[in-house]
């Protein structure tokens, strides 16, 4: 029996649509994570150093990029990081497709 790829299990899941509901309701915290890692590395920052300029510890830093991290970080935290790194952060609404 042939094993599934990545991307057929994951077509398979989103197929349900309490499984999808979920999903989507996660991706907005990736998509923080991906971004605060991205700026981070384009400032070309280790964690260390990161932890370093906000005056805390890299298992700090670690935790915030986390993706399997609970609980959702403080505004004042992003704004933080994204200072450290060398940018400012901006907040962008879109309508709901669902709306």
């Amino acid at each position: 029996m042939k094993r599934p790829t990545f991307e057929e299990f994951k077509k398979k899941a989103l197929a349900d649509p309490e499984v999808r509901k979920e999903y989507e309701a996660l991706i907005p915290i990736y998509e923080l994570k991906k971004k605060l890692i991205a700026i981070r590395m384009a400032a070309g920052l280790t964690q260390e150093k990161m932890a370093e300029r906000m005056g805390t510890k890299k298992s700090n830093i670690s935790r915030l990029e986390s993706p399997t991290a609970t609980g959702s970080p403080k505004l004042s935290t992003i704004e933080e990081y994204a200072r450290a790194a060398g940018y400012k952060v901006r907040i962008d609404f879109v309508q709901d497709s669902a709306h």
